[in-house]
């Protein structure tokens, strides 16, 4: 990964974190167990789909195997 790419990732990863906090309960972030069982639940549902769709799709340029690091 690239400077500029860890960059963007970052600010990606900025931008999830505020939506998936103002789509949470205020009662479901009052404890650092709530916290937990929310951050796991709010991954689960909505990143972690999209994870697996880069899991599952070979990328062309690359001739599906993986890229070196």
């Amino acid at each position: 990964m690239t400077p500029s790419e860890k960059q963007e990732l970052e600010a990606c990863l900025l931008r999830v974190s505020e939506i998936l906090y103002n789509d949470s309960d205020s009662e479901s972030l009052e404890s650092l167990e709530t916290i937990e069982n929310t951050v796991r639940a709010k991954v689960l549902e909505h990143v972690s789909p999209k994870i697996a769709l880069f899991l599952s799709k070979k990328r062309p340029e690359l001739g599906g195997e993986k890229k070196e690091v």
